[in-house]
């Protein structure tokens, strides 16, 4: 067995459950490196908020495990959830400050990653109630882009994305209310999923289930979001062939208008994609999104609502005054957010006409470059909104449809920091849109470029 793990931190999801699965790789040492790794990077990258010591004797079980012949597909393998998931003896705080009592049972995606013998080593940072596409709060300070420390990595799931950047595990678990996995995928590189809606919602939500709230995979290659996606997914259909596809070109957002225009190097990096799928043999054309205003009006009142029942359950929660605020409107419109959830069939069927036309649309995940890390802390209440509503303005209308959609690396910004576009699918064609992201990873091999941390911080 190989002592050396040093080159450990650089194996993805796959080829680290490979390597223990051939005893290559100690399920010991990959979780140690991960925890050393974790600590290290706590003072610059801030990505967990907490870190589990245990892991190192549930590591030590799975390598018995591996003696014996067991072979669970992430066996071993060293794995970070988002703090909204549920795991047993630990509490689920939402990224708030406060105290909060230990969970007796595993969330049922951590039950499933458990049941493929993965390790998790730690829960992520994420904003209060996930309410914004960033990561700071008063209960564990600010979340770092390890591509550039003066940056956010993006939210709610930006410790999850910080963590899987910066090598300190092959891939992680994120949650997505409004674009929470594929914006911090975007700005840091990453693959981020956010599945079709599941038949039963609970069953891949967060510790508070909503039919917006959708648990799903970070990771740095199309191949290792996908397997997550399996472990946590079952239901999902089966993989198929890829086949040249009609792709629509959407430049603009679904819910108008945008508080910021596309910037300049969002939009090449469109262009860059859609030219390598033209490449790629498939039919690129460009469309026009469909204009709804009452997707909008649909997800402020659900995402609010399920804010404000959050809240009422976390009564230890301290909670920043927007918050606050947020929560109780949220908690007030109960009525006015069943009435919102009617009007969903009326936007798929008005947003759905796109796909008369098109297999596929494509889009940019954020309209912006990645903001500073502490911009969020800074703002009032009208400005918090303005950069809210900028950043999710793309990636909300699938989250209240529930429709497939996955964020893929779209080239860097001219301060060389990662930017992402959107691969945006109907009902089920989940499978469909991972091939033609494979197809776009193997031409464009965004995998091979890592980060520049560690380096030293520029945080005083």
């Amino acid at each position: 067995m190989a002592d050396d793990t040093g080159d450990a931190a650089c194996l993805g999801l796959r080829e680290m459950a490979a390597a223990i699965a051939r005893r290559e790789l100690s399920s010991r040492d990959a979780v140690s490196r991960s925890l050393e790794r974790i600590q290290e990077s706590q003072r610059d990258l801030n990505a967990f908020r907490i870190v589990r010591e245990r892991a190192l004797t549930e590591a030590a079980e799975a390598d018995a495990l591996v003696s014996a012949g067991e072979r669970p597909p992430l066996l071993g393998v060293p794995i970070a959830v988002k703090d909204n998931l549920h795991i047993a003896g630990e509490p689920t705080a939402y990224g708030c400050a406060g105290t909060f009592p230990k969970q007796s049972a595993d969330s049922a995606v951590v039950r499933r990653l458990r049941d493929a013998g993965a390790i998790v080593v730690g829960k992520t940072n994420m904003c209060e109630l996930g309410r914004w596409p960033f990561t700071s709060g008063p209960a564990f300070g600010v979340t770092r882009n390890p591509w550039n420390l003066d940056r956010t990595p993006g939210g709610s799931s930006g410790g999850s994305a910080a963590a899987v950047a910066a090598r300190l595990v092959p891939a992680a678990l994120g949650s997505d209310v409004g674009g929470s996995i594929r914006i911090p995928a975007a700005w840091t590189n990453l693959v981020g999923i956010r599945p079709t809606r599941p038949a039963r919602p609970e069953m891949l939500s967060a510790a508070f289930p909503s039919e917006l709230n959708i648990v799903g995979p970070l990771a740095r290659t199309v191949s290792d979001a996908a397997l997550l996606l399996d472990i946590i997914h079952p239901e999902r259909a089966a993989e198929i062939a890829v086949r040249p596809c009609r792709i629509a070109v959407a430049r603009r957002a679904i819910f108008p208008p945008g508080p910021a225009p596309l910037h300049a190097d969002i939009e090449a990096g469109l262009l860059r994609t859609a030219a390598a799928l033209r490449g790629l043999g498939h039919e690129v054309s460009d469309a026009e999104s469909p204009q709804d205003w009452l997707v909008g009006l649909n997800f402020f009142t659900r995402a609010a609502n399920q804010a404000g029942r959050v809240a009422s359950a976390l009564a230890e929660a301290e909670l920043d005054e927007r918050t606050r605020a947020y929560t109780r409107f949220g908690s007030i419109i109960g009525p006015l957010a069943a009435l919102a959830g009617r009007t969903e069939s009326r936007s798929a069927r008005k947003i759905g006409a796109v796909f008369e036309t098109c297999d596929i649309v494509l889009a940019p995940t954020v309209p912006i470059p990645a903001l500073p890390a502490d911009c969020i802390d800074m703002l009032d209440d009208p400005a918090t909104r303005t950069a809210v509503i900028t950043a999710f303005q793309y990636t909300w209308p699938w989250s209240v449809l529930g429709w497939p959609s996955i964020s893929i690396p779209g080239g860097f910004d001219s301060d060389d920091i990662p930017i992402g576009v959107q691969l945006l699918g109907p009902p089920g064609s989940d499978q469909l849109l991972i091939s033609v992201a494979g197809q776009l990873e193997s031409e464009l091999r965004w995998d091979l470029r890592s980060p520049p941390y560690p380096v030293h911080s520029v945080v005083a």
